[in-house]
């Protein structure tokens, strides 16, 4: 038998070998990994949904585009876990979108446009955070928001003295999603007040 036919015979049977290896391994992959198997990934799916609602609440389209991120998420898992949380009361866009209204008007003075565009943003479709909105708004009124900006903003810098000073408690209270023509009335009102004062 000459060297080049050995040399082919034990190379073949370690190719042999090898793959013979390489397949007991992928096995024993398919077995350990969960990501692999449904019913392993729905229920990894569902904990990290859990963590994730757990350290803050978020809409459903927040929590979907997160879980799709992960290893093993397919669409049609994810959208299992999404219906099961939102049958046990974990996800609800309604209320979500009420209380993240509300407790970010308690925190600070805002308007209802910079708080519309960040329901947006955390993903609530325009009729429910509209219906959101008129609720918090309903129980707070912008007027009673913009007086309280208006007033901590005063006491931070002062009364505007200049138009420039103006100018900037305009944009701020632009930023804070006031409607131009509510910010343009109580400006006017603050500097025909302090006309009287000078007078």
């Amino acid at each position: 038998m000459s060297s080049v036919v050995k040399y082919l015979l034990i190379h073949h049977r370690t190719q042999r070998k090898t793959e013979t290896r390489k397949r007991s391994r992928s096995i024993e992959t398919e077995r350990k990994n969960p990501y692999l198997d449904p019913e392993k990934a729905r229920e990894r799916i569902f904990h990290r949904a859990a963590k994730l609602l757990a350290a803050r609440p978020r809409s459903v389209e927040e929590l979907r585009e997160r879980l799709l991120e992960g290893r093993g998420a397919t669409k049609a898992i994810v959208e299992s876990v999404i219906q099961r949380l939102s049958e046990y009361g974990y996800l609800d866009d309604a209320r979500f979108a009420q209380s993240y209204a509300s407790l970010r008007v308690q925190q600070r003075p805002i308007g209802r446009q910079r708080l519309q565009r960040d329901l947006w943003l955390k993903k609530i479709d325009k009729a429910t955070a509209k219906e959101a909105l008129d609720v918090v708004f309903a129980a707070t009124p912008e007027e009673e928001l913009i007086d309280r900006a208006i007033e901590k903003r005063i006491r931070l810098h002062g009364r505007p003295q200049s138009l420039a000073e103006t100018k900037k408690l305009f944009d701020h209270l632009l930023r804070q999603g006031f409607a131009l023509e509510r910010i343009g009335e109580k400006l006017r009102a603050i500097s025909n007040s302090q006309f009287d004062e000078d007078e």
